[in-house]
């Protein structure tokens, strides 16, 4: 059983995920009112750049805990990217009806199956964007930060035929954990099933047999809240649909100062690619003079995710590189969320309402 230390610690790391993005532009995406069901009770908001070009691709953003669609989006600048190469945007966006942190429900077995819950209303949300603007179903890709992460894990795996790619950013992997409990312990490198069991939930969850979704996965050497095992238990769970046997040695670059590992099939594509970004927190890799803003939980590590995600999923011009005008010799940790002395209130507030502290 744990005890009131574990506890606190662990609403700690949780409350940590509770401020919202300094910008926010909510001005610039626009509301799918109407899109099925939608079991999971989400909202859909949108953007959609001026002359977008017949069958665009479609890019699914999922924010982390606390943020909204909007903060998101002007921290990792996906709209400022999409006006420059032409694709549309969707933005589910949690409620706190359904979660009060506002984090996607990842680890709800309610919400990590095929044809039910928040999984069903993303897919409800991407069939109304494709039908009312004749987006390419061959080029439809998902990315996500933390439980926003976790949860491109499950559209992955729940809904594979849909996707052409996806790039998870400080999440898990899908099916380690099945509470909220459980979802603590696999953020803190805790316990798991093993490899052959993700493997196993990984095919069990759909009835697809290929082909099969590239993957980007990206983690910070230095991220407390959702350790780097976690990144590594991802790739360990995708590698071998791809044909990718323990055997094969994947090829390891530098890019932009940070270590980026490669994983090819036996054509030679490049399947898989794993990001250690040196040095960094839990948030969102971006470039300073790049597109996108820093803030909390997203961060400026001399490299930006958005780009370097969209020119893996061949979607933006591999020729575009982001300058960063000066290299740091080390990358901050993370933005702090909150003062140091509001940290014990937050925590006592917590407690209150879990009627574990009067």
């Amino acid at each position: 059983m744990r005890n009131l230390s574990d506890t606190i610690s662990r609403l700690a790391a949780r409350r940590a995920q509770t401020v919202l993005p300094a910008r926010d532009n909510d001005h610039l995406l626009s509301d799918l009112v109407s899109f099925g069901s939608n079991p999971g009770a989400l909202r859909a908001r949108t953007y959609l750049p001026e002359n977008l070009p017949g069958t665009a691709p479609l890019v699914i953003v999922l924010h982390g805990c606390t943020q909204t669609a909007a903060g998101y989006n002007s921290g990792a600048g996906w709209s400022d990217l999409a006006d420059r190469e032409g694709f549309a945007l969707l933005f589910p966006e949690q409620q706190r009806t359904n979660n009060a942190n506002l984090c996607f429900n990842w680890f709800e077995p309610g919400d990590m199956n095929r044809n039910g819950g928040e999984p069903l209303s993303i897919r409800q949300m991407i069939e109304a964007m494709v039908m009312a603007h004749g987006l390419d179903r061959n080029r439809i890709f998902i990315t996500g930060l933390s439980a926003g992460g976790a949860m491109t894990s499950v559209m992955l795996a729940t809904y594979p035929e849909v996707f052409a790619g996806g790039a998870i950013i400080a999440g898990l992997p899908f099916g380690t954990a099945n509470s909220i409990p459980t979802a603590f312990d696999r953020m803190r490198g805790h316990g798991g099933p093993s490899e052959a069991r993700l493997q196993q939930l990984l095919r069990a969850a759909s009835p697809h047999t290929g082909p099969w979704p590239t993957l980007s996965v990206w983690h910070g050497s230095a991220d407390q809240i959702v350790v780097g095992s976690n990144a590594d238990d991802i790739i360990g769970q995708w590698r071998t649909l791809h044909g990718i046997d323990d055997e094969a040695t994947p090829w390891t670059t530098m890019v932009d100062g940070h270590s980026r590992i490669v994983w090819e099939d036996s054509s030679g594509r490049e399947v898989i690619e794993q990001y250690h970004i040196r040095g960094m927190g839990h948030g969102t890799p971006l470039a300073a003079d790049g597109i996108g803003a820093p803030g909390p939980f997203m961060i400026d590590a001399g490299i930006s995710s958005t780009q370097r995600i969209a020119q893996f999923w061949q979607i933006a011009d591999p020729r575009v590189e982001v300058l960063v005008s000066q290299r740091r010799e080390t990358v901050t940790t993370s933005t702090k969320p909150a003062r140091t002395e509001g940290i014990m209130k937050t925590i006592e507030d917590a407690l209150r309402s879990a009627g574990l502290l009067r």
